[in-house]
């Protein structure tokens, strides 16, 4: 994988912790991805096994790693996400999963000689997909969300990107599971959307996993866009380096006393904050009332239960000023 100086390692996350990636159709444990997971989590054990062609070969050795190894946090794409889901019992994140995979196998020409993107333990380089093997892989597929329970209901994100031209099983994955996201991105992770849109999934469960508290910072919608409806200079920064130290919510008035549509503040946070925000809206005219840490805002609120950063004041008169202001905090 050509590094990409952006990418950074955070050595507490997942430190001591095993991963176990669970890679594409045509793909291997030698993936960029699994470079990509090995850079970010250098203090993590990733786990990143080359699958059998064979979907119930496959599915019986990722059981078997499951038993043994006993992995912290499963992660797969595509194909791989399709295998993830049915691992019950981990705490997983299944990226575009190719839920329905022997139908996209028939629909995008994924059938006579295929090579592997990636290099493979066993020499091998190139495979056959015949209508036999379809018909194994819809086999294996089709027992998606069986045994499904309410634990496991809450312990499985779907991450589905918005320019997927490949897979688009948002709706079914929906239907079985509440944390469906979708994330700006194509169906293959790039450094972008692995650190955009998966490292704040992954850091969630590792907080969670933890029980972690982070210091709470609130921002109001008004403090992030412009008039026009943009982002502020340097406020979609701020957030990438807050959801580092802090947990983050974005306050949104509520659209019985103001002509916000909950629509229209979702939309724009999903647009603008993407994966951040999900789970992390608050709708509320009453911001005295939250009780946190930190609250950024254009204006003041009175009586605030959270230490008042004003945008646009003497203090903090752009996002930078905020951004060094935090920084000098250093998380604390």
């Amino acid at each position: 994988m050509e590094q990409n100086p952006y990418v950074k390692q955070y050595p507490q996350l997942l430190k001591g912790k095993k991963l176990m990636y669970v890679h594409g159709f045509a793909s291997s444990g030698q993936s960029g991805t699994v470079s990509r997971l090995r850079t970010v989590f250098p203090e993590a054990t990733v786990i990143a096994p080359d699958l059998p062609v064979h979907p119930e070969e496959a599915m019986a050795l990722l059981q078997q790693l499951c038993r043994d190894e006993q992995p912290d946090i499963i992660v797969g794409t595509s194909m791989g996400g399709m295998y993830t889901e049915q691992l019950r019992g981990f705490d997983r994140v299944c990226i575009n999963p190719a839920l329905c995979i022997a139908d996209t196998m028939q629909q995008h020409g994924m059938t006579g000689t295929q090579q592997f993107q990636n290099p493979r333990q066993d020499g091998v380089q190139s495979f056959y997909v015949d209508k036999a093997l379809v018909k194994e892989y819809r086999t294996v597929s089709e027992r998606r969300f069986q045994e499904l329970d309410d634990d496991d209901r809450q312990r499985v994100y779907g991450l589905f990107g918005d320019k997927d031209d490949l897979v688009d099983t948002y709706g079914l994955f929906m239907q079985h599971y509440p944390r469906a996201i979708r994330f700006h991105g194509e169906h293959r992770m790039n450094d972008h959307s692995f650190m955009h849109s998966v490292l704040p999934v992954i850091r969630w469960i590792d907080d969670r996993q933890e029980q972690r508290q982070r210091p709470i910072v609130y921002i109001g919608l008004e403090a992030l866009r412009t008039a026009g409806d943009e982002a502020r200079p340097s406020s979609q920064k701020a957030v990438r380096r807050l959801i580092e130290q802090y947990d983050v919510y974005f306050v949104a008035p509520a659209p019985s006393s103001v002509p916000v549509a909950y629509g229209d503040a979702t939309e724009w946070l999903e647009e603008f904050v993407n994966v951040p925000a999900w789970g992390h809206t608050v709708f509320t005219n009453q911001r005295h009332l939250l009780y946190g840490d930190y609250l950024v805002e254009c204006g003041s609120t009175r009586d605030a239960m959270a230490t008042p950063l004003q945008l646009g004041g003497d203090t903090f008169k752009t996002w930078d000023d905020i951004i060094e202001y935090f920084d000098r905090l250093g998380g604390q």
